[in-house]
């Protein structure tokens, strides 16, 4: 079968063209309507910075935040105006955003330079407070199973993105203080947040102190510890960066996927953390010279590109069923695809099937992506760090192909399977 856009089960537009322009053009409209909204928005877990629970204080314990949190997270109405929920600026977005920035061609991106120094100086004022490290947060608290996290509160994922994208402005800028931070953001994970248990190894996720598994968090801050060792030479960011990524790999499943995490609460498979788990050893691998997790790799890629997508190029969210089609997973897979192209020929037109029915099905022309299709309707909702920031980098990453993106006969699913 052939890999087309398939008709829109929506009510959306039908199929649009993948050209080297469109990308462009789409990328341009994109950072138009994020700039115009001062890089702020809404986002799926940001219920509890309602006004609500200050209105009715007695509102504010733990069943009511779930509740809440679930019913703007699935509403497929936006009624945070309603809850009193504010639009705000997030970490992990802006560096996102800076990422971006970074990478995107000079078509798309009037006045560079300004914005990156002003994403660089939006993200030292939202460092995470009271906190001696270099360390962020989400800009909103939220209710997990048994904790409460506090807005701004230093968490492992927030800290570990926006140290990454303050290096990759530090390589692609040489700006000392950017490096700097990094460089204090992987002090924090390795004085707060390093653990060991006999022969076990991780980083506490999402509070310090937490001894779960959560292989994506493990991955991604051993990674950034990589990284910074390969800018400054110090080699006690090393070892405890290879012994909790020698401990997640230890969790690969014989078919090469990974469950979220090892807690009995944490058994699902889903695309943009197998994304994640993928260019983090493989980000390893780079910095400390090492093949050792090739095998790995190429057991997890041909995992994820048998599983992670419909006939018709739409990315899935989870591999064993076909909706939710969410946008970050979207991002995850134009960014996964590319950053294993070497792995199969295919990619990069699987990549362009992903970006056509990307645009006909989640693509508003007001300029923006919405969060979901469903199997019944679709949740239109623009949220700033999950689908905008995630989709503007993924643009920067499908701009930055040698050749261009062209609207041309994509291969089937059989030659998409078995070049795995």
């Amino acid at each position: 079968m052939t890999l087309q856009p398939a008709p829109a089960a929506t009510g959306l537009p039908e199929t649009r063209y993948c050209a080297s322009g469109d990308v462009e053009a789409t990328a341009r409209k994109l950072l138009a309507y994020c700039q115009e909204n001062d890089w702020a928005g809404y986002d799926p877990y940001d219920a509890l910075n309602s006004g609500l629970f200050k209105a009715l204080p007695f509102l504010d314990s733990r069943l009511p935040r779930l509740a809440l949190t679930q019913v703007l997270k699935r509403s497929p109405i936006n009624i945070r105006r309603l809850a009193l929920v504010p639009k705000t600026q997030n970490p992990k977005a802006m560096a996102l955003f800076l990422s971006a920035l970074l990478k995107l061609p000079d078509a798309v991106v009037d006045s560079r330079e300004d914005l990156i120094r002003y994403m660089i100086d939006r993200l030292v004022a939202l460092r995470s407070s009271g906190i001696s490290h270099w360390s962020w947060g989400y800009s909103f608290p939220w209710q997990g199973r048994s904790i409460l996290v506090p807005a701004g509160a230093p968490n492992l994922v927030c800290t570990t993105f926006v140290a990454g994208a303050l290096l990759d402005a530090y390589e692609q800028q040489r700006d000392q203080r950017c490096l700097t931070m990094a460089v204090g953001a992987a002090e924090y994970i390795l004085n707060e947040l390093y653990w060991t248990d006999g022969a076990k190894a991780g980083f506490s996720y999402p509070n310090p102190g937490l001894r779960g598994e959560t292989h994506n968090a493990n991955l991604l801050a051993a990674a950034l510890l990589c990284r910074v060792y390969k800018h400054t030479g110090e080699k006690k960011f090393r070892e405890p960066a290879l012994r909790v990524a020698r401990q997640a790999v230890g969790k690969q499943q014989p078919d090469g996927s990974w469950f979220y995490g090892e807690h009995s609460s944490q058994r699902w498979i889903d695309n943009f953390h197998t994304g994640y788990n993928l260019g983090a050893l493989r980000s390893i691998g780079r910095n400390l010279g090492t093949d050792e997790f090739d095998a790995s790799i190429r057991s997890g890629f041909k995992f994820y590109r048998a599983n992670f997508f419909r006939e018709d190029a739409a990315p899935k969210y989870f591999h064993d069923r076909v909706y939710p089609l969410d946008i970050h997973c979207v991002a995850q897979s134009i960014i996964t695809l590319l950053a294993f192209k070497d792995l199969d020929s295919t990619n990069v037109e699987l990549v362009r099937s992903v970006f056509r029915w990307t645009i006909t099905n989640m693509w508003d022309e007001r300029g923006f992506f919405y969060y979901r299709v469903l199997r019944l309707c679709t949740i239109r909702t623009s949220y700033m760090r999950w689908s905008q920031a995630w989709m503007l980098l993924a643009l920067s990453r499908l701009l930055g192909l040698s050749t261009p993106v062209e609207d041309r006969p994509t291969p089937n699913r059989e030659t998409l399977v078995n070049a795995c």
